[in-house]
């Protein structure tokens, strides 16, 4: 009977794997696998369980980072993620104590403020570090020398 328990546990985690596609499942599935050919071979239920937890966690810790670093390595961020590290003008001077400042990048204005709570003046360029909330949080682009 346990055996029909560990393969209907398996079916479901097979069927949400398949459906999500995000890799959540299918550690699970292959603990409730192992449990169920223990089961089969006559595994008292403590056994089976304990099979199941220590292989899942095992597949979950063992092969996940892996397995994400494999499927996501072509990933392309999208939208306003894609401004992080490029290079904007500033339009309006930054102030942060003033709450001021605007930028322009990719023909797109946006509101700025200062990674360093520096005062950034018009015209100069920075680079886009990261992005709170509707603004970009900005720094002085730093000078290459050719």
């Amino acid at each position: 009977m346990e055996g029909i328990v560990w393969l209907a546990i398996l079916v479901i985690m097979v069927v949400i794997e398949i459906i999500t596609l995000g890799l959540t499942t299918i550690w699970f599935a292959g603990g409730a696998l192992v449990a169920f050919i223990a089961s089969l071979l006559g595994a008292g239920v403590p056994l089976q369980v304990t099979l199941f937890v220590v292989v899942s966690l095992a597949l979950l810790a063992g092969t996940r980072p892996f397995a994400l670093k494999y499927f996501n390595g072509g990933r392309y961020r999208t939208n306003a993620e894609s401004l992080i590290g490029k290079v904007a003008v500033v339009l309006k001077d930054i102030d942060n104590l003033r709450a001021e400042g605007m930028v322009q990048v990719d023909g797109q204005e946006w509101t700025a403020r200062s990674l360093n709570d520096v005062r950034i003046a018009e015209g100069t360029e920075v680079e886009i570090e990261e992005i709170s909330g509707v603004k970009l949080i900005v720094k002085v682009k730093e000078k290459t020398e050719a």
